[in-house]
């Protein structure tokens, strides 16, 4: 039997996994931290998944859509939370649009059982990579209850270890291998906001709740338990920074000044503040993702990326279906096929990168922002008269248009928007021919 390794057992490990075994091969997955479905999933430095279209063809495909359907919450839009406490709805997409809010355990641990069906699909948990050799078909894995180091036979090598991905260092110390890491300024706290006495959900169960306050924000997503899991993104250093919010009373005295709303749905915010870790954010990109046709980089190995347009695991995920589909047109050569991946995908992937960066500033201030409320109820009005006109957001969210056409199609749409903004009386009336006409011009461009 065809045989290949996958290290990494997260989401893009576990999935790919699945597509292997149905492609006949002998899987072998090996991954560091402890087996899941014996100790449990802990949080406390996830942020919850948003399952967009990438998501749930890769779903489909795997055979959970139907599990993931039940658990999944639709959020067909924002919620922004005002100082004042006032609240401002923003719908993402057209009616029937929505990214579904899935905890990141609970998917990890449907993908273990999934894959764990096909005997064809071997787990090793406790077992860290050392080395994958780049010379020889070989991978070395210590394991790490007895110490024992393992010299695995490795035809195929699957990277989906994740940003710190020990396979990508050893493709980096390759010649001509480029790699760089960017950390923001902020990091995140995970907080949790339990249901209400009749173990009801405190909020608006059908929506992605944001705190948006300019350098910061505060963001809450359901789970079907009635919970809502929280993250907030601040800054490590400056005046309104994690660094200065060292006491119980400095926490206290933080949330009454911008999340004043916040104590009275989550009574134990000052313990949850204390207790959970501050973690970071870093962006990852690398070039070449493969080595010799025969080791390949997926997911966060390959191009991880900051949380911001809840596409992580979706663009992961769609590395897995765009690779299965290789698979047939280059007839299971992966000498062809896994070069040929990463110079198609490669492009994609840095896109992703600027797109959720691009979407943090969008997120933490000019959602509260009334000129960009205004583009989007615009956006929205073009699209339903113009269905060809399709906002960058729900290219990237409810479509299977590849990210580097979305982020070039984002420049042109800041462009086209900067233009509509400017004509007099726009908020008033954007039924107008001037706007008919920049938005042709914009369409002509685009098929040009």
């Amino acid at each position: 039997m065809k045989q290949a390794i996958v290290v990494g057992a997260g989401l893009v490990g576990s999935l790919w996994a699945v597509f292997l075994a149905r492609r006949g091969y002998a899987v072998k997955v090996f991954e560091r931290r402890p087996e899941m479905r014996a100790v449990g999933y802990r949080g406390g430095r996830s942020i919850n998944l948003a399952m967009s279209e990438r998501g749930w063809k890769a779903a489909e495909m795997a055979g959970i859509r139907e599990k993931m359907a039940h658990v999944a919450l639709p959020m067909p839009g924002r919620m922004m939370h005002a100082v004042s406490g006032n609240l401002t709805y923003q719908p993402y997409g057209k009616t029937g649009e929505a990214i579904y809010s899935v905890s990141r355990g609970g998917l990890n641990l449907e993908l273990l059982n999934i894959a764990s069906q096909f005997p064809n699909v071997e787990f090793f948990f406790e077992h860290r990579c050392v080395d994958v050799d780049l010379n020889e078909s070989f991978a070395t894995f210590e394991d790490m209850k007895t110490g024992e180091i393992k010299r695995i036979e490795a035809p195929l090598v699957f990277g989906t270890d994740g940003a710190f991905s020990a396979v990508r260092y050893s493709l980096q110390r390759t010649d001509r291998f480029d790699y760089a890491q960017k950390y923001l300024d902020h990091g995140y706290k995970e907080l949790n906001i339990t249901p209400d006495e009749a173990g009801r959900h405190r909020m608006q169960p059908d929506a992605l709740h944001i705190w948006p306050r300019g350098n910061h924000m505060l963001i809450a997503l359901p789970n079907a338990d009635g919970t809502f899991t929280c993250t907030l993104f601040l800054p490590f250093e400056g005046p309104v920074a994690f660094e200065n919010i060292k006491t119980d009373a400095d926490v206290m005295d933080f949330f009454r000044e911008y999340y004043p709303d916040v104590p009275a749905l989550m009574p134990d915010f000052v313990e949850q503040f204390r207790e959970n870790p501050t973690s970071s954010l870093c962006t990852v990109r690398c070039r070449p993702w493969q080595w010799q046709g025969r080791i390949l980089l997926l997911g966060d190995a390959a191009h991880a990326i900051v949380p911001f347009f809840g596409q992580g695991m979706n663009a992961g995920f769609e590395d897995c279906t765009i690779l299965d589909a290789m698979y047939d047109e280059f007839g299971g050569d992966w000498s062809r096929m896994i070069p040929e991946f990463a110079r198609r995908r490669q492009p994609d992937g840095d896109a992703i990168a600027d797109l959720a960066l691009r979407n943090f500033i969008e997120m933490r201030d000019l959602v509260a922002d009334p000129k960009f409320l205004l583009r989007k109820k615009i956006a929205a009005a073009l699209h339903e008269k113009h269905p060809e006109f399709l906002p960058v957001y729900s290219m990237v969210s409810f479509s299977n248009t590849p990210y580097r056409v979305a982020l070039r199609e984002d420049d042109a749409q800041n462009q086209l928007f900067a233009e509509i903004l400017a004509i007099p009386g726009i908020e008033q009336n954007w039924d107008r021919p001037e706007v008919d006409a920049l938005l042709q011009a914009y369409l002509s461009n685009r098929q040009a």
